[in-house]
């Protein structure tokens, strides 16, 4: 998948259910249900902590992912796990659109994806803002889908794909910066930032944060000073230093390649956006080792892990289901089969 295909489904994330519910609902009513990625899982055995894993020999499990690097990564890393514990996987990763995924997930026709706290609470579960605090999101978000959609979020990973900004080493080093609330700090002329429009106009978006952070926008940072890119463009304008600060998603694989720092949200201002493995209450009922099968592996996966595994996707071109498979093995989860 290509940097740019990848930053059109990044932006299908954010958005809410209305934006793309016509999509859903077209692929659940017309009667053709949801087809396979075409891609493949390597196999595998389970090695290392998953060795003591009890087997779902049989089991038929359905895998499903959104259609971005990041989210087909972490559905081929399922597949693989649950195929090398027996589970006969049907692969369903690569749905577009968030909206599409969830509601095959809620219909059935998924069992098991990868979702982001913060994108359920406020896409799916209709709330206007996101939490800041991880665990609090985390909680709030497992109690509130078990309720409403028997559908069992698994530990989270350490990972958190929210908003941030990033900057230079550079500039970094020549302001003095390296977390937001030193923007106070850096000289009105100095504060420049390159946003997408969508992110300028959301509650947990650019305003609210410079407020936050004590430089609003139109006195402490000149409107003059702020430039509406796509989101594509954004990463290369701020190493470039076409602006000083750029919004970035902070898993994104850009940011690594482009040897660009993100400041520490150190006013906990945006919403936490951690990764969990979602399953149906019903087939986690009848296979409990589910859990036990992704708790290690969930805990290795951090931001700075996922932005290296989605640069050699984004930026590397290497298949998304290649990357999952070499990370298990060198993390010693699987064996090659």
């Amino acid at each position: 998948m290509t940097a740019r295909t990848s930053r059109r489904a990044r932006l299908t994330r954010r958005a809410g259910i209305p934006a793309v519910a016509a999509l859903a609902a077209g692929a659940l009513l017309s009667g053709c249900g949801l087809q396979t990625s075409g891609g493949f899982l390597p196999a595998a055995k389970l090695a290392g902590p998953e060795k003591d894993v009890k087997p779902m020999t049989g089991t038929a499990i359905s895998v499903g992912s959104k259609n971005f690097s990041e989210q087909i990564l972490l559905g081929k890393m399922a597949g693989i796990l649950l195929q090398a514990n027996g589970a006969k996987v049907t692969d369903l990763t690569n749905i577009p659109g968030s909206a599409s995924a969830r509601q095959a997930q809620v219909s059935g026709q998924i069992d098991l994806e990868w979702e982001y706290t913060g994108t359920a609470w406020i896409s799916y579960l209709g709330h206007a803002n996101g939490i800041p605090d991880r665990e609090k999101q985390y909680t709030s978000v497992r109690d509130a889908d078990l309720k409403a959609n028997k559908l069992a979020w698994l530990k989270p990973a350490p990972m958190n794909n929210t908003y941030g900004f990033a900057t230079t080493a550079a500039t970094a080093k020549r302001l003095g910066i390296s977390k937001l609330s030193d923007l106070s700090k850096v000289p009105p002329k100095e504060r420049t930032f390159c946003v997408e429009s969508e992110f300028a106009s959301r509650n947990d978006g650019f305003q609210p944060m410079l407020k936050r952070y004590g430089v609003p926008l139109g006195s402490a940072v000149p409107r003059g000073n702020v430039k509406t890119l796509d989101t594509g463009a954004i990463y290369e304008a701020t190493a470039q230093g076409q602006c000083n600060f750029g919004e970035v998603y902070t898993t994104d694989g850009r940011i690594q390649s482009l040897n660009l720092k993100v400041m520490e949200d150190d006013r906990k201002f945006f919403p936490a956006y951690n990764v969990a493995v979602v399953v149906r209450q019903p087939v986690l009922s009848k296979n409990p080792q589910i859990e036990k099968l992704f708790a290690p592996v969930a805990a290795k996966l951090d931001d700075t892990t996922l932005r290296h595994l989605n640069a050699k996707i984004d930026v590397e071109g290497q298949d998304p289901a290649k990357v999952a498979m070499d990370w298990l093995v060198q993390e010693g989860f699987v064996k090659r089969g």
